[in-house]
This record gives structure tokens, C-alpha cells and sequence, in this order.
């Protein structure tokens, strides 16, 4: 089984819950799931632009990258984030490698929109070292960054690159650990599954803004492009990620029309 997690950067920022999964994460290959991890680190991210007095801007749920920014991205992201997670992970047991789209042209990405400034959009993820990786019992730790055929580096939203990277990894199960416990309707109740009509039906009508339209944004084309299904659920809930795939009915599960 290709299994393929995302933790949000909220849940990376806490020491406690960063250290629980990635025990959970740390079972997984010797219960014969090929395991590749995507990272966000946005709150980190935003903490450290405040220090240095630079106040960060979103559209749409995705970071606008001017170009003095580009080397905090990658300072906090492919730096100490990953190496945090990274460290955990070995901690727990696991034989975790961190990378970003960067390393052996992994995750190549187009410039999303010149307003955005090194805002990427993933248009080709070359998962032979995925393969190689998992293949041998590696996790893969993925930073959000990604390269260019023209050398150029750019920030991509973490929801899509996980979203990416399932596709092209051809994984069985994504998994989106986040701070909250799923998609909410209106009333802010649970919506336990979704079909991607569904998804595109909750952004136009606002219920599904900022990082939520982004994630929900992200898990719908990947179900398009061929993946079965992807669960977003609160990672900070006891044993979560075990849970789910014991076939616990967690968050919210999103699938094909």
C-alpha cells in the first residue's frame, strides 16, 4: 500500500503533537505501507517575516512570495522545519530523508501568476526517488519547494504538493493532517464525506475560504487525476492517523462525483 501524509504546519509548531505522529508516522513501513510525508510551516513561516517586521499577505489561501521573501521560504521550510520533523521522525524509529521538490527535480512548478511572485503550480512530479525511497523503507520528508527546468525556485501551497505528489506517487490513501476536525458547512458542522461537486459548490458559495479553499482545492483535483479518496482530519485527535486506517470514519472524506 502507497500511503501519502500532509501535516500542516499548525500541528509541526506544537513539540507534543509533532512527537505523536510522528511515532504513528514511524509504524507505517513496517506495516508494509510505502510512506512519503509533505510539510507545511506557514505559522513558523509568518512568525519569523513579523520579526523581521514584514507582514504577510495571502490571496485565496496562498502566500504572495515577492522575491525577498523567497530565502525565509526556504530557510523555514527546506530548513528548520523539515529538520525538526525529520529529527522526530528518526527519534521514533523511522529512516526519514528530507528533501523539497528541489532535490533530483522532484516537483517541477510553472510561476502560478506574476502578482503572486515565486508562487509555484505544480506541473510534473518525477517520483522515481519516491519509489527508490520508500521502496527500501525510507519516509521521504517533503518540504514545500519546488524547482524549475530553468533553475528557478518557488513556494508552493503544501496542500498541493501533497496533492501532487499522491498523484504522481499513484498512492492508495492521502491523508491531510490539519488543526481542524474536517470540513464544516455553514453551521459549522462536520461534513463527513464530499464529492468534489461538493467541494466546488462550498468555495463558490464562501463557506470554504482562505486555507480551507485552498486544501479543498487541492484534494479535488487529486481525486480527479485518479487518487480513491483523501481524508482530512484534526491530527492532534489521540492516535489519529492510526485510527484512520483501521478504518475509523475521522473528518471528512472526499472522493470522485
Amino acid at each position: 500500500m502507497k500511503l501519502l501524509i500532509k501535516i500542516g504546519g499548525t500541528l509541526l509548531e506544537n513539540d507534543e503533537s509533532r512527537r505523536a505522529l510522528a511515532v504513528q508516522i514511524a509504524a507505517q513501513p513496517k506495516q508494509g505501507r510505502q510512506t512519503v510525508v509533505v510539510h507545511g510551516g506557514g505559522k513558523r513561516l509568518s512568525r519569523y517575516l513579523k520579526d523581521q517586521n514584514y507582514e504577510s499577505e495571502f490571496r485565496r489561501g496562498l502566500r504572495v512570495t515577492p522575491p525577498e521573501i523567497l530565502d525565509a521560504v526556504l530557510r523555514i521550510y527546506a530548513g528548520s522545519v523539515n529538520h525538526n520533523l525529520v529529527a522526530e521522525l528518526q527519534k521514533a524509529g523511522a529512516k526519514a530523508v528530507g528533501l523539497s521538490g528541489v532535490d533530483s527535480g522532484l516537483v517541477h512548478a510553472v510561476q502560478l501568476h506574476p502578482e503572486m511572485g515565486a508562487v509555484g503550480e505544480v506541473d510534473q512530479v518525477n517520483a522515481e526517488l519516491l519509489d527508490l525511497l520508500t521502496e527500501n523503507g525510507y519516509i521521504p520528508t517533503v518540504a514545500c519547494v519546488a524547482g524549475s527546468e530553468s533553475g528557478e525556485i518557488f513556494n508552493v501551497n503544501a496542500d498541493q504538493m501533497a496533492a501532487a505528489c499522491a498523484v504522481g506517487f499513484l498512492v492508495d490513501k492521502a491523508i491531510f493532517l490539519t488543526d481542524v476536525g474536517g470540513v464544516l458547512d455553514a453551521d459549522e458542522k462536520l461534513l463527513p464525506r464530499l464529492t468534489v461537486s461538493d467541494c466546488r459548490k462550498l468555495i463558490a458559495d464562501g463557506v470554504a475560504e482562505g486555507g480551507m479553499e485552498a486544501k479543498l482545492t487541492a484534494a479535488s483535483k487529486s481525486v480527479e487525476d485518479g487518487i480513491g479518496e483523501v481524508r482530512i482530519i484534526a491530527g492532534a485527535e489521540r492516535n489519529a492517523l492510526e485510527r484512520v486506517l483501521d478504518g475509523d470514519e475521522l473528518g471528512t472524506t472526499i472522493t470522485a462525483d
